[in-house]
């Protein structure tokens, strides 16, 4: 199961744990990923998102319908058939 968001596109990054003594060590920056159920009054149908905190802002914001018409245009592959 891969950490990215479906409608973002955001996905781990890497950079350094530095300690006390400035010691760097490699380390992975995850995205805060959500897996949520919508229903999308529109089309009458459920879905299954993995989004992050970014993308449900923006869902509780614009609603899920529009916010997903809006990736659309901006040519993202959402996963979602509408």
């Amino acid at each position: 199961m891969s950490r990215v968001c479906q409608l973002t596109g955001k996905r781990p990054i890497s950079g350094n744990n530095v300690s006390h003594s400035n010691r760097k060590t490699r380390r992975r920056f995850l995205p805060n990923l959500i897996k949520k159920r919508f229903f999308i009054p529109e089309t009458g149908k459920w879905v299954t998102l993995k989004v992050s905190a970014k993308a449900l802002r923006n869902i509780n914001k614009l609603g899920i319908y529009a916010y997903i018409k809006k990736l659309e245009g901006q040519g993202v592959n959402t996963g979602v058939k509408l």
